[in-house]
């Protein structure tokens, strides 16, 4: 059985995919003051690129449970700084130092995850869209040596051998 492709849903697909691609975002939907929520309830945690989330509950002074998710770097960056992939694990009792989300709804973006044994992943600040740092001394890679080139970012991959 051979599948065609319509205009229509070839239509749908790109604007679907194209959809995902645009979504992503920086930090401008986020408060700049962090939350602190202690003693939170890990439910899940999808670890993982663009995004690893954190999935966690929170009873509130009234005794309501809040669901939160709040998206932290991309795994390959998250291991670099001893966060792994079985460090968090559902039903564990933490403490989310996070930015939350503007619009009020229960999301938000992670700066900073202590487990009750005292290890901390991250360092409590936002990440995401930052200034770039503009110097003299450029570097051939990072999203802070493109913003400064008027050229670009400049990449090893052109030199002649």
């Amino acid at each position: 059985m051979t599948m065609r492709l319509t205009p229509a849903v070839l239509f749908v697909a790109v604007f679907a995919l194209g959809s995902v691609a645009y979504a992503h975002h920086g930090s401008a939907s986020y408060r700049t003051e962090p939350t602190t929520l202690k003693g939170v309830t890990v439910t899940r945690v999808n670890w993982g690129n663009p995004h690893t989330l954190l999935f966690f509950d929170y009873k509130d002074a009234k005794g309501d449970v809040q669901h939160w998710v709040a998206e932290a770097n991309a795994a390959s960056t998250l291991s670099t700084t001893g966060w792994t992939k079985t460090a968090i694990k559902y039903g564990d009792i933490v403490t989310v130092v996070f930015y939350a989300a503007k619009n009020g709804q229960t999301v938000g973006r992670v700066g900073k995850v202590v487990l009750p044994d005292g290890r901390e992943f991250g360092d409590g600040s936002l990440i995401g869209d930052r200034p770039s740092v503009c110097d003299e001394e450029f570097t051939t890679g990072g999203n802070e040596a493109a913003a400064c080139r008027p050229g670009g970012r400049i990449t090893n991959n052109d030199q002649q051998r």
